[in-house]
């Protein structure tokens, strides 16, 4: 859905043309959806900044390195995220004036000397295996048969929740000896296929054998319709306080990973398949140590 020129920017103070130069960007670019919302939410949180900081509304003319710099401040410091949001905000910012560049409404990139904060690399954190255990052992208590097969999903393909969301009954092969998932419309328009191992398919049968009979092809269903991605961070948030600690789509893709890694003397070729990835790099951070585990291996230093 596009952006209209009112409401990009929310309440904040602009120019005359900041709000619809922000959506020619944002529609002279093919992102996701949650791309999109994303760098929205960025230029907002600059352009509230620059009002506030400056006094003034936000004019793309006005901005200036300090500005970009005194805001990967603020955002690091004050707002106290993380080097990674930080870095993003940064990298949104700059990506914007580079547009505004390259179509001649600015001369120069104001965000371009703006380096962005250097970070340790550490492997996203996943679950325990005992965590994994608790989860699926509230939800056979639960008799929740959809559940059941969502978390099977996301922990035996590492799909995303959009994955999940748009997979529809063609798209699943399952038999006694094998059985596998097309994701047809996954990150980057790109279509992949993941295998099923036997838990997997079982969770997944015995919650098709009780599936509602409606229209739609969409595998998962909800009491109005196809689930969507709110629908199943609901059901995430609601085994999250049955388990009591954190759950969400991604977290199990980054623990689908890890094991994966684990049970497979870490073939990273083949989890770089699995979860779509381009760039082995991408993949290789799974091999990387938690910050847990990095605080695990010092509490074992002993002088």
């Amino acid at each position: 859905m596009k952006n209209s020129g009112d409401n990009v920017f929310g309440s904040v103070p602009v120019g005359k043309d900041e709000a619809s130069l922000l959506v020619r960007f944002l529609d002279e670019h093919d992102f996701a959806p949650n791309t999109r919302k994303a760098i929205a939410q960025d230029m907002r949180k600059f352009a509230r900044w620059f009002s506030t900081a400056n006094h003034e509304p936000f004019t793309v003319g006005r901005v200036t390195v300090r500005d970009i710099t005194d805001f990967r401040k603020y955002v690091r410091q004050n707002l106290g995220h993380a080097v990674s949001t930080t870095n993003r905000s940064l990298a949104t910012v700059r990506r914007f004036f580079g547009w505004l560049v390259s179509n001649s409404r600015l001369p120069v990139n104001p965000a371009k000397p703006v380096k962005e904060l250097k970070r340790q690399m550490l492997a996203p954190k996943g679950l325990e295996r005992t965590q994994v255990r608790r989860l699926l052992r509230e939800v056979e208590l639960r008799q929740d048969l959809r559940a059941g097969a969502i978390f099977s999903l996301f922990l035996y393909t590492g799909c995303r929740v959009s994955d999940a969301v748009n997979l529809e009954l063609p798209d699943l092969i399952l038999s006694d000896r094998s059985g596998s998932a097309t994701f047809r419309l996954a990150k980057g328009g790109k279509q992949r296929t993941a295998p099923l191992p036997l838990p997997a398919r079982q969770a997944l049968q015995v919650y098709l054998d009780t599936r509602p009979p409606v229209a739609s092809s969409k595998i998962f269903i909800g009491e109005r319709g196809p689930l969507t991605e709110k629908g199943v961070r609901a059901i995430c948030d609601r085994y999250s306080a049955f388990c009591g600690f954190k759950i969400y789509p991604h977290l199990l893709r980054h623990t689908m990973a890890h094991q994966f890694l684990a049970d497979n003397n870490n073939d990273l070729v083949a989890l770089a398949q699995i979860l779509g990835h381009e760039n082995l790099n991408t993949t290789a951070r799974y091999t990387k140590r938690t910050e847990q585990q990095l605080g695990d291996a010092a509490d074992r230093l002993d002088y």
